[in-house]
């Protein structure tokens, strides 16, 4: 058999979320890995929407990127304070939490300047109760967190429309 052509230009892979993909979490432990693997692959400029009820696993899934990143500081639920931001991983994340607030509210904090590239740095942006934006942010992914009729933890991953 001989060697295959592998093509050196023009290509590229294809984006893993143009489908929604569906997997079962069992326990806050596989939320956390499914987390520490995005926080491993995802590229700077990445906005993550986290959508789903209190409890769903949204921040544990958010601890689990920071490890991914290799940030030691622990990642906590940025509830009253809206934004927590680590800088000393792989690359920042911009971890915001919109529970507490309406949409007028959240328009008013400009998030945009988080992945425009302008003032800060290129990084990962989470959101906790991104339903709370006015608009959707372009190529996002979001990751829809529910449980199953088994009490399990269940999570969507697919691209914003734009």
């Amino acid at each position: 058999m001989g060697d295959l052509p592998i093509p050196t230009s023009g290509f590229t892979l294809p984006d893993p979320f143009i489908h929604p993909l569906t997997l079962g979490l069992p326990n806050a432990d596989a939320t956390r890995q499914l987390g520490i693997s995005l926080g491993k692959t995802l590229p700077a400029g990445s906005i993550l929407l986290l959508e789903g009820n209190l409890g769903s696993g949204k921040t544990t899934l958010v601890q689990g990127i920071g490890q991914g990143l290799g940030i030691k500081e622990p990642i906590a639920s940025p509830t009253f304070i809206l934004l927590n931001e680590y800088p000393e991983g792989r690359i920042p994340l911009y971890h915001f939490d919109l529970y507490r607030l309406d949409p007028s509210e959240v328009e008013a904090l400009c998030l945009e300047t988080y992945w425009s590239g302008g003032e800060y740095p290129p990084g990962i942006v989470a959101i906790e109760w991104a339903d709370r934006l006015s608009y959707i942010p372009p190529n996002a992914l979001k990751i829809q967190l529910t449980y199953t009729a088994l009490g399990e933890r269940e999570v969507c991953l697919r691209r914003s429309e734009e």
